[in-house]
């Protein structure tokens, strides 16, 4: 096991903390870290043993995946404890902590050279839309792309399909205040439902001469899953989804629109595998390749994290770093 220090950045939606550490120590057996290293912690891990990951095919890992239950993945327990009850690791990350303890697999040694407090970031939601446009939907050049959602995730996957070369990229978003912002990350047309006098999937196929090649679910709705369906066009139109939905994870749909020829795939962190990929992410930073310090929009301590959870809610902030007492 590693044991660490560090800081964290929190994800817009609330759903996971990424975070950024300097190993403090090493637990017995380890060898591919040491004290000092500069790591990035992922809520889900890489093994590179298992048929997940030596598949090829795939970014799960079916000794390291994704942990619901709060506990270490080596031996089903915690390292944490106040008056000998349990404290549960989040999503084996337990970001909300100034010291943590994550298994090796979970972990990625990243380059001292670049600043923890910006490529943090890549933990979660940036690689997150950067890989479902690049890896799962490989964007090709010239097509036509809408975006349900901008958040941190939706503007990455903008990002992604800007520097893919796509030719048309539509944003869909009820707050009218990320029109502005989202263009800085390559959406070329703002659309906001509220303001739509017929249905949005309608709407996109009209202005897209039969709907888009590509669409992004990037909500946490899975009605919206539908709607970006409906507004694909016929024949190799694709969906992905990367929201996490808090209610009806049910998703349901025509099998007309199956038919047709259109695709839906899902997506975790973008289908990057986290040891292996992320450090080529921190490389194309590093070389100016792709947007980072733009998504990062307040810098809070810890003592203000309440007031951090409220820019969340009121849809003020993209990503809030939250910096640990020194």
């Amino acid at each position: 096991m590693l044991y660490f220090l560090g800081y964290l950045a929190m994800k817009h939606q609330g759903l996971f903390c990424t975070f950024y550490l300097i190993v403090e120590s090493i637990g017995e057996g380890v060898t591919e870290f040491q004290e000092g290293d500069h790591v990035l912690t992922v809520f889900t891990g890489e093994c590179k043993t298992c048929r997940q990951c030596m598949s090829g095919k795939s970014n799960m890992c079916q000794v390291l995946g994704l942990e619901r239950r709060g506990v270490m993945h080596s031996d089903q327990g915690t390292r944490f404890s106040i008056n000998g009850k349990p404290v549960y690791h989040y999503c084996a990350v337990s970001s909300f902590s100034e010291y943590t303890v994550v298994h090796t697999g979970c972990a990625v040694k990243v380059s001292s050279a670049a600043p923890l407090e910006k490529i943090c970031l890549l933990s979660c939601g940036l690689a997150a839309g950067l890989g479902a446009a690049w890896n799962v939907a490989d964007i090709s050049k010239g097509s036509t792309v809408v975006i349900f959602g901008l958040g941190t995730v939706g503007l990455s996957v903008a990002q992604g399909a800007r520097i893919r070369g796509a030719s048309q990229i539509i944003g869909v978003d009820t707050n009218p205040e990320k029109c502005d912002k989202a263009k800085d990350f390559g959406i070329t047309e703002f659309i906001n439902p509220n303001d739509c006098n017929e249905p949005i999937q309608q709407v996109i196929k009209r202005i897209t001469d039969g709907g888009a090649d590509y669409s992004f679910e990037c909500i946490g709705d899975t009605g919206m899953i539908t709607t970006a369906l409906q507004s694909c066009c016929d024949g190799w139109g694709l969906t992905v989804t990367l929201g996490v939905p808090k209610v009806k994870p049910e998703v349901s749909a025509h099998y007309g629109l199956f038919l047709s020829g259109r695709t839906l795939k899902g997506s975790l962190f973008g289908g990057w595998k986290p040891k292996s990929d992320l450090p080529s992410l921190v490389d194309m930073y590093m070389n100016k390749e792709i947007q980072i310090d733009e998504f990062i929009t307040h810098n809070l301590p810890f003592e203000e994290i309440n007031k951090a959870f409220e820019l969340m809610r009121e849809g003020k902030c993209l990503r809030c770093v939250i910096h640990m007492p020194k």
